[in-house]
Formats: structure tokens, sequence, C-alpha cells
């Protein structure tokens, strides 16, 4: 939703492969998106999927792109980068977006137009402007990841 309650956001979309169109998902907040070609990989092969599509994010705006929850276990591949972060400079003609992964399985097909990823749209943070400082003035809680424990000690 845009600022004004109830008022929807646009994002313009150019396709650049004949896949089916972006949809909301019926059951959640993410965009399913597609392999634009026929995907082929072994064990250990890294590629960047081309997706199909670019598109012009409303501005404030920036997406996350993820793969879908089913992506891992159908076809043992997974995004490299963990999430991919696409900001709204990101909207040439040409600029199709694509998700890298490389495969954890042997012989693994994705044919074209199979739903693998997702994202999703919100709204930028703020700017921010950094301080330096040479004390926080907090109780420290123990390390990271310790719950209380430091594990690098």
């Amino acid at each position: 939703m845009s600022e004004k309650l109830n008022e929807p956001l646009y994002i313009k979309v150019k396709y650049l492969a004949d896949i089916d169109p972006l949809q909301q998902i019926k059951i959640g907040d993410a965009i399913d998106v597609r392999a634009a070609k026929d995907i082929n990989l072994k064990y250990m092969e890294s590629t960047h999927i081309p997706l199909g599509f670019a598109c012009e994010l409303p501005k404030g705006y920036l997406a996350l792109l993820m793969p879908r929850s089913s992506t891992f276990d159908k076809y043992g591949i997974i995004q490299t980068n963990s999430i991919g972060l696409i900001d709204e400079s990101y909207c040439g003609d040409n600029d199709e977006w694509a998700m890298p992964v490389v495969a954890l399985r042997t012989d693994i097909h994705i044919p074209k137009n199979e739903r693998i990823a997702q994202f999703l749209v919100i709204h930028k943070e703020e700017a921010m402007n950094i301080l330096a400082t040479t004390h926080l003035g907090n109780a420290n809680r123990g390390g990271f990841g310790s719950s209380g424990r430091n594990k690098f000690n």
C-alpha cells in the first residue's frame, strides 16, 4: 500500500521473456517469479537464473528477492547471496532481474516458467547519520550469537 491508506502501489514491468505474468501470491505478501529459460546444472555449478523481466519500483521502495520455500526441496539450489536487494535505481529497460544460485545436487533441471523465487516490496529506511563514539553506554550482552555465552572466547 502507498502512504495513503487503501491506495495501491504500482510497479511497472517490462517482460523480456515469454513467461507467465507476475502475480502476488494468493496467501502471503510476496510476488512469485519464474525462470525465464530452462536451466540445467551439475553439482556445485553456479549461474544467474534470468527471471524474464525488468521493472520500475515506486520511489522510496526496494525489493527483497529470495527463494520460494519449496525451491531447495524441489531443485536442490540455494541463492548464493542468501537474499537479493534490488533498489529503485535498477529500473532500465534491460535491467533484467536474476537469481544467483549454486546447485547442491547432481543433474538439476529447472524448466522455463517454473516458479523459483519471490520478491517482497518494502519501504526504504530513512536516511541515517552515523555517529562515531568511544562508548555506547549500555551493558554488554555476552557476545554475538551468545544469548549470554560468548562463543568467540
